[in-house]
């Protein structure tokens, strides 16, 4: 293939990156749309058909499995050829594939399962319980993060010490019970996926030793997002004659709170030394006025590398700058400035309302639910997270590893099978007392008869509906096992007596997860081999489910206005936006003004959120706002007055302003309290739960409200019978 055309189609630096010497380690700066997925993409079509390099001894680290599948179709269409033995991955999946490859050495079982984020909570809620420790004093989710957090640092439980401090101790304890709970189980989180896979790497001589010496370059996408066990892995993996390959921008690095170190990029000189720096300024998304006005807030950081963006599509409008009474107000401006633009030709979707707080939605969607103008918040809950699917593949997991306690617990009285807690605490004390899974303990309860005739019924028939459908499924490919199980279990059968729209949507993910075990079963079933049949392909789905977990669900987007938080707008982009609640205080944080790495961080997620922006850019604050359950009067952000006057414009309204509603408790039916109903309000019904107001119609004893409510979707209320409550 003749590669040169393809250089021709580059600017100058992008020319000058893809054709590196191979041997070069080179640290590429890419500004917000500057084009570097192309540049690595193209870097590594260089490679293989200039430089002859194999495509089996390139690694490319990506930070989505989307990512991946992208980088990989881009490579095959312009190599026009499939690519062989070319490991593309997220540093989670290929923490996997290696760990799958090398189980024994790694000292796991060969069938261990992944647990996400949400089954991981409910073993550290458990042993929290066992311990006696009271969950207000030792929150879970505080428990989990700990735990991670030490995992993302390489450190196990016995490699920390308390230094005195008792809260520090307890926590160790946890961790260590933890530990243990999962080597018994068979089971790894995700930051074990990272973390165990470099000891592999760090303790085996043997295997690293071959890894460096397979992958003559190694890739790596957003590189300013990378951690401490990331870093480590990478330079384990890097050989002699390995090249390293990194892009990223210290300028987009917005996740310090999840563990990435911004400090990784700037120490990549360092440690990978001698590196070819090259600067990827050229940006393709926004006006020059918006790229201007970005380049001169982050200026303002002082731990940076240092570039400016720049672009030849022209100046374009001013920012606008609106500072509302309130956060009202604010809603309100924004859904004119929306309408505006929707008028004007402006699609829906190319809009987005951007916040530091997910809270701030509220207010939004409330106004325009009252507009009428379509809207969607962007980070839904995903596919394989939904409850439903969640039940479903839990009983895969048990299916193929019966010490999977996690798994148990979720489904043994999943549909209601006459198990109650009483049980499961009698066979979790067992499990403890005897050191064996809850699955063996069960077993030893129903062998000593150890519960009346009613549980032990239940529990016997819960064991023999496993290994029964244990043997059924041995004997069916994977989207037949799938729909095997869910007729099986009963869990079909749940959904369809429930005649609602709720239990028809999860009816509908069910069928959709017989759907996707039956692609995976195309696109990955002659890639699985094995005296396992069956289930090692289930294996194999289980772990493709939780490594997946719903990207790509942007892909169903409708015409709609897009409300999101600043971090997940990362890696998107709008022709609107608009940056709501820009106050001291809120954002940057008050946590953030007194620390100057945190307020760097801050300046950094706000430089995204501008660079979001490709043709207008508004940023808005309120001089009071109610959030939180508390009203709070803050001036403008800094971040304001770091872009420069020339660069943006005051919008100043004519007109009534929009002031807060006072809050009535409840509603009687006296006409006097049922006259202050109105659109956007927020209620609560004691059955029908949380809604907002849609509409109002007529007065007093006879005034009926249109309520959507979250649950059960619209109603039409009498207002003097409905006893409704205001939410803040």
């Amino acid at each position: 293939m003749d590669v040169s055309p393809l250089l021709d189609q580059l600017n100058e630096s992008q020319r000058q990156a893809v054709s590196l010497p191979d041997d070069a380690n080179a640290l590429i700066l890419a500004g917000a749309g500057s084009g570097k997925t192309r540049v690595l993409v193209q870097r590594m079509a260089w490679l293989m058909s200039m430089r002859h390099c194999s495509s089996s001894r390139l690694l490319a680290v990506t930070f989505t499995n989307k990512s991946a599948r992208e980088m990989r179709t881009r490579i095959e269409n312009l190599l026009s050829a499939p690519l062989h033995g070319m490991w593309v991955g997220t540093f989670h999946g290929l923490g996997h594939r290696l760990l799958r490859q090398h189980w024994q050495e790694a000292n796991l079982p060969q069938n261990f399962q992944i647990l996400d984020s949400d089954d991981q909570l409910r073993i550290i809620r458990r042993l929290i319980k066992a311990a006696k420790l009271d969950e207000s004093r030792w929150p879970p989710r505080q428990v989990q993060w700990f735990i991670n957090a030490r995992k993302d640092a390489m450190q196990r439980s016995t490699d920390l010490s308390n230094e005195g401090d008792d809260t520090v101790e307890q926590m160790i304890r946890i961790y260590r019970q933890y530990e243990i709970e999962c080597q018994k189980s068979g089971l790894l989180d995700f930051a074990d996926l990272l973390f165990r896979s470099y000891q592999l790497l760090k303790n085996n001589d043997t295997i690293r030793t071959l890894y460096q010496s397979r992958f003559a370059h190694i890739m790596v996408d957003e590189f300013q997002d990378t951690n401490p066990v990331q870093y480590a892995w990478l330079k384990l993996l890097t050989g002699e004659h390995t090249s390293v390959f990194v892009v990223g921008d210290d300028d987009q690095s917005i996740y310090g709170w999840r563990g990435a170190c911004v400090e990784n990029i700037q120490h990549f000189e360092r440690d990978f030394h001698p590196v070819h720096t090259v600067r990827l300024e050229q940006n393709y998304r926004s006006t020059n006025t918006i790229l201007n006005a970005a380049n001169a807030l982050i200026a303002n950081n002082q731990q940076r590398l240092g570039k400016n963006l720049w672009s030849d599509s022209g100046e374009g409008d001013l920012l606008r700058y609106y500072r509302a009474t309130n956060e009202l107000e604010e809603a309100g401006f924004v859904v004119d400035r929306i309408l505006q633009h929707q008028q004007q030709g402006l699609k829906y979707e190319q809009m987005a309302i951007l916040y530091r707080s997910n809270a701030q939605s509220r207010v939004f969607e409330e106004n325009l639910i009252a507009r009428r103008v379509p809207y969607r918040v962007y980070g839904g809950l995903r596919f394989f997270e939904r409850a439903e699917i969640k039940d479903a593949l839990s009983y895969l997991r048990l299916l193929i590893n019966p010490q999977d306690n996690a798994a148990f617990e979720r489904i043994i009285n999943n549909p209601t099978r006459g198990i109650g807690q009483r049980t499961l605490d009698s066979i979790r004390n067992q499990a403890k007392m005897s050191d064996s899974s809850l699955w063996d303990a069960a077993l030893f309860c129903v062998e000593q008869q150890t519960f009346a005739a009613r549980a032990h019924k239940a529990l016997q028939g819960f064991l023999q509906m496993m290994d029964r459908l244990r043997q059924h499924v041995a004997e069916k490919t994977l989207p037949d096992a799938v729909e095997t199980l869910l007729h099986e279990t009963g869990l079909w059968a749940l959904y369809k007596k429930q005649l609602t729209e709720t239990a028809q949507a999860k009816l509908e993910n069910l069928a959709e997860l017989v759907s996707a075990a039956r692609q995976f079963e195309i696109e990955e079933g002659g890639l699985i081999s094995g005296d396992e049949g069956v289930s090692e392909i289930l294996n194999a789905f289980l772990s493709h489910a939780v490594l997946e977990a719903g990207e790509g669900q942007a892909d169903t987007w409708d015409d709609c206005v897009q409300l999101m938080s600043l971090h997940a707008a990362k890696g998107l982009e709008f022709p609107l936006v608009f940056i709501t609640g820009m106050e001291e205080g809120l954002f940057p944080g008050h946590r953030s003004i007194s620390e100057p790495a945190k307020l760097e961080e801050e300046r950094r997620l706000c430089y995204v959120g501008m660079t979001r922006a490709e043709q207008w850019l508004y940023l808005c604050c309120a001089e009071r706002r109610r959030l939180y359950g508390n009203e709070f009067y803050a001036r403008p952000s800094r971040f304001i007055q770091e872009v420069p006057e020339n660069l943006i414009e005051s919008v100043r309204l004519t007109g009534s302003v929009r002031r807060p509603i006072t809050r009535q408790k409840t509603v009687t039916n006296s006409s006097a309290s049922t006259q202050g109903f109105s659109s956007g309000q927020r209620v609560s019904h004691q059955k029908f739960g949380e809604g907002t107001i849609l509409n109002a119609e007529g007065s007093g004893n006879s005034q009926r409200l249109h309520i959507n409510f979250a649950n059960v979707g619209n109603k039409w209320l009498m207002a003097s019978l409905a006893n409704l409550q205001f939410l803040p």
